[in-house]
């Protein structure tokens, strides 16, 4: 696998039609997409040694976070009605060479930012809300 370019990793909102159609999410400049699973600790008086056991499956979740300017009127709307209407949306992280994960998310964090003399910015951030999908 060769190096990829960052800005070539898209987050993309739903519209929740059907078909459902994704609009790429601003112009994130950086972004971020962390798995995480969750250990559920089992162990007890009976485990050997009192070796910690841990359940095989535990809590999975993503989180996604973003920064970077507007890129249209369209995709500012969709994300900031998903963040006041605090929506479960179906999202896709577009990940180049890799592949694209998809399912529903919450908007958890949303900050503009307008510098005096420049453009104005924004970071989001995302908590999975149910099962994701990975597709190569």
């Amino acid at each position: 696998m060769t190096a990829q370019r960052g800005k070539d990793l898209l987050i993309k909102i739903g519209d929740g039609g059907s078909p459902e159609t994704f609009t790429t999410a601003a112009g994130l400049r950086a972004t971020t997409l962390a798995f995480n699973a969750q250990t559920i600790d089992v162990t007890n008086s009976d485990s050997t040694d009192e070796w910690r056991e841990l359940l095989a499956s535990g809590v999975k979740s993503a989180s996604v976070s973003g920064s970077g300017v507007f890129k249209d009127a369209a995709s500012d709307a969709a994300i900031r009605a998903a963040f006041f209407d605090q929506a479960l949306s179906n999202w896709q992280i577009v990940i180049p060479s890799f592949g694209t994960v998809s399912g529903p998310f919450k908007v958890t964090s949303l900050q503009y930012e307008g510098p005096y003399d420049g453009e104005v910015k924004i970071s989001m951030s995302l908590a999975s809300a149910g099962a994701l999908s990975f597709t190569a």
